[in-house]
């Protein structure tokens, strides 16, 4: 389409309602349009980097959030904003938020509150989709309430099946199951009781996870920006995208964007939007959900194509024209660096930025809102950063990336840059098979690469070593007059060595951001340990998390194994089961509340309950 866009109106001040990198990447485009900038922080942020590139930056509320749709509404009021960008994560998908802000007389930077309630909840976006003539996954469109029915699914269709919360999203709140026996005893029933509804389909094993970034404007007007592959993942977070995606049969993309469309003509969509498939090795092309926001892995479309999508997004939400998208060109890769250790199964890491190098040259992008200073917490979305990575075509992209890995400097936490460079170095991820396709599946990752990087004597060439969970810290020395550099885990050459990079760029210092928030996925079950100072009674947290679910109330009887409180932590969810019979006699924490390692959850009474303790499993 060639529509001139030259007078389509955008909004001159936008409340960013976020934090972390994806404000940063709003504001830069804000201020690339000659707009102002306002961004809301709590004490945390003060310091961040997204706090002082903005153009304005208010404190909110002692004890509010980036949750706090009221607080953020006021702000916005206060400072005279006329429109309001989420970002992603928050209240980017709170569909009621959304029509509080156009009930404010502001623009909501997103589709419309009705398109979010229908796409939103998986239940209603399967029926939808049904409706539009596009193929979910094999499954069924109602509530799934006992085990019975999944049990007679699984018999009709086999195993594995996945459980998933409607009001879940970005891989959380689905459960995995293979047997009747794993039917029988999951939580999830019991999770998502009184907070959210079920539904069933079938765990597709074997296929790859392909998008297409969409746009839509209320003219009508309909785009796909570029298709994507997010093959590359595990406990269903993306780890590695790229756009376009690669070794696609015409016929798929054609299939994929027609349904895109359909998908979007449905609800009247009218913004930017994600439809993302699950496509198998013999082209079946299955629905998976619509994600109505920016996505983590944007970066990709625009670096293909040239095109700004937050402008984009902008000028939608302004009533305006969607106007030229240029073919894609070339290809891009994105890295999501995340505070997890490989060699460990990607078990999560935390502790305080101590250098942090990103690298830099040809073709290379850096998405990031911390630097070095700030603290990762169990709390927090694990996610660094994102390197992208374009080239003329895949090849060169691929060997970009590996040069850039090599370039990235990260220590005092153990992030995922060993998985990336391992990822990158092998045929069956950078050559397609003998058919022409894509050899890497969804499960690749969690199958085949991570047993190889937790298998002792199997280190990978470009990546520091492993040393089962340890922080790293990078060391020059002259040897024979020649310059080399080693890493080793911290404490193996005694006292701590000072450190670069530590402090505030400019030599002052600066308070600890931890980093963004954010839902988070399915875990292992676990129960509480036992509380400090030997209360027999009192059940635990075995480690610092938010409280998600409080599942029973004071002067309830519990029998052993039932479930007490569902904790998330670094994406994952943690599940604390009553260690024997017992009645609750008091719950001390609420549900939203942070709590740290060992601070009581539940007190228990009419039970021995120190003659049957149960650790975490």
């Amino acid at each position: 389409m060639s529509v001139d866009t030259s007078h389509d109106r955008i909004p001159n001040r936008i409340l960013i309602a976020n934090r972390g990198e994806i404000a940063l990447r709003v504001a830069r485009t804000v201020r690339d349009l000659g707009g102002t900038s306002i961004l809301p922080y709590t004490p945390e942020d003060l310091m961040s980097p997204a706090a002082e590139l903005v153009d304005e930056a208010y404190a909110l509320p002692e004890g509010s959030g980036y949750t706090d749709a009221a607080a953020i509404l006021e702000l916005a009021r206060t400072t005279g904003a006329d429109a309001v960008h989420p970002g992603y994560g928050f209240l980017s998908e709170n569909a009621d938020f959304a029509q509080a802000v156009a009930d404010a007389g502001l623009t909501w930077v997103g589709p419309s509150p009705q398109a979010m309630r229908t796409l939103g909840d998986k239940l209603s976006a399967r029926a939808t989709a049904q409706d539009a003539g596009v193929a979910p996954v094999p499954g069924i469109t109602d509530a799934v309430t006992d085990a019975d029915r999944v049990i007679a699914f699984a018999d009709a269709h086999g195993y594995p099946v996945a459980l998933k919360r409607t009001d879940g999203g970005g891989g959380r709140g689905i459960t995995v199951l293979a047997s009747d026996s794993e039917v029988r005893n999951t939580p999830a029933f019991e999770s998502a009781a009184g907070t959210g509804t079920l539904i069933l389909e079938k765990f597709v094993t074997a296929a790859r996870h392909v998008e297409t970034q969409c746009a839509r404007d209320r003219h009508g007007d309909f785009a796909v920006v570029s298709t994507r592959d997010c093959t590359l993942q595990r406990r269903n977070q993306k780890l590695l995208e790229e756009a376009p995606a690669p070794f696609l049969p015409d016929a798929v993309h054609e299939r994929l964007v027609e349904a895109s469309r359909r998908l979007l003509d449905a609800v009247d969509y009218v913004g930017v939007a994600t439809c993302e498939f699950l496509l198998t090795p013999a082209d079946d092309l299955w629905f998976l959900e619509v994600n109505p926001r920016l996505q983590v892995e944007h970066c990709v479309s625009e670096e293909v194509t040239g095109v700004d999508l937050v402008e984009v997004q902008l000028r939608i939400a302004a009533g305006g024209h969607l106007g030229t998208i240029p073919t894609p060109r070339g290809h891009s890769l994105e890295l999501r660096i995340t505070c997890e250790d490989p060699s460990q199964g990607l078990t999560p890491s935390t502790g305080t930025i101590t250098r942090l190098r990103w690298p830099a040259g040809p073709g290379i992008r850096i998405e990031s809102g911390v630097v070095a200073g700030d603290t990762v917490t169990p709390t927090f979305d694990p996610m660094l950063a994102k390197i992208v990575v374009t080239g003329a075509d895949r090849d060169q992209a691929i060997r970009r990336a590996r040069r850039a890995l090599k370039e990235t400097v990260v220590e005092g936490v153990t992030v995922c840059t060993s998985l990336h460079a391992h990822v990158l170095g092998r045929e069956d991820f950078a050559r397609p098979g003998a058919d022409g396709r894509m050899k890497v599946t969804t499960r690749w990752i969690e199958d085949a690469v991570l047993p190889e990087l937790a298998a002792p004597g199997q280190p990978d060439a470009d990546a520091p070593p492993a040393d089962s969970h340890r922080t790293r810290s990078t060391y020059v020395v002259e040897v024979n007059g020649q310059r080399l550099q080693i890493t080793v885990p911290d404490g193996i050459l005694g006292a701590p060595a000072r450190r670069l990079g530590a402090g505030y760029p400019g030599g002052g210092q600066r308070a600890q951001q931890p980093l963004r928030g954010r839902g988070m996925g399915r875990g292992r079950a676990s129960s509480g340990s036992s509380a400090r100072g030997g209360d027999p009674g009192a059940i635990a947290a075995p480690m610092q998390a938010i409280v998600t679910r409080i599942c029973v109330s004071p002067g309830q009887r519990v029998r052993e194994g039932d479930l007490l409180v569902v904790l998330e932590s670094m994406k994952m969810e943690n599940y604390v089961h009553a260690p024997a019979d017992a009645t609750v006699a008091d719950i001390p924490v609420s549900a939203g509340r942070t709590v740290t390692a060992g601070e009581i959850l539940v007190r228990m009474r009419d039970t021995e309950l120190a003659a049957n303790p149960r650790q975490e499993a």
